[in-house]
């Protein structure tokens, strides 16, 4: 037997190393993930109940912040009440309530600390200029809507927004 048969092998050499391209299985699952946290964060972030929400929230800490009489705050208040509750609920369920059966449709939609007489003096200093200064109460009760209000739901914006004729109505954002 000749010995020198290790001497007619090839020399040794590494194999190549691995391409970048196409990657793993896994790196496709963790940039799909990172794709749709993306998307899940963008729609998040535009949500226009958010954005509404937080809107109205910056301006209750505007009126929370101001010097204004309690007359002026208690206006101030309920139109931002009355305007968001437009805006979520929509016009034809909102605009037609007044006194009494307006703040029972705020305690109702998560106003509760309105109940009683904090809300009756909310719209006896709004609108017939008492003294009343329940200023607390007010904002409490103001903020508590304005975070637990629900939003219209699908079918009741479609339904409530036909005119006589069936055909859908183009109501204006106000």
């Amino acid at each position: 037997m000749n010995q020198d048969w290790l001497r007619q092998l090839a020399p040794g050499h590494a194999p190549s190393p691995p391409g970048w391209w196409p990657p793993a299985p896994g790196w496709w699952v963790v940039s799909l993930l990172c794709v749709m946290l993306a998307a899940a964060l963008v729609w998040w972030v535009r949500n226009p109940w958010r954005a509404l929400r937080r809107t109205a929230l910056r301006e209750l800490r505007v009126i929370r912040a101001s010097d204004a009489d309690g007359a002026a705050v208690a206006r101030a208040i309920q139109n931002l009440l009355r305007r968001y509750a437009l805006t979520v609920f929509g016009h034809d369920r909102v605009a037609k309530l007044t006194g009494e059966s307006w703040l029972q449709f705020v305690i109702a939609h998560g106003g509760g600390a309105l109940a009683g007489a904090p809300g009756r003096s909310l719209l006896r200093t709004a609108f017939g200029n008492h003294v009343d200064d329940d200023r607390g109460q007010w904002l409490a009760a103001a903020e508590s809507f304005i975070r637990r209000a629900p939003r219209k739901r699908r079918g009741e914006a479609k339904a409530g927004s036909r005119g006589s004729s069936g055909t859908q109505v183009d109501r204006g954002s106000r």
